[in-house]
């Protein structure tokens, strides 16, 4: 998992910055869709029409959860 030093501390965070290959969470994207109707990962904050985007709090909650998760594996 790469170093999520990049995403802001409060704000909105679309999601090329969450996923690989720019982002820290390195599933595609057709896998980020499944974990977030599954409810692994975090619900979207609908912005317009046809734009989403995640609180850079939720994901980085998520990142701490996932390195948690994979100290424990």
């Amino acid at each position: 998992m790469r170093n999520p030093s990049h995403l802001p501390e409060t704000g909105f965070v679309r999601l090329p910055s969450i996923i690989a290959p720019h982002g820290c969470i390195p599933v595609s994207r057709s896998s980020w869709w499944a974990g977030v109707a599954a409810g692994r990962f975090p619900k979207p904050v609908k912005l317009g029409p046809r734009t989403v985007a995640w609180t850079a709090e939720s994901i980085r909650e998520l990142i701490e959860r996932l390195k948690q998760s994979a100290d424990f594996d």
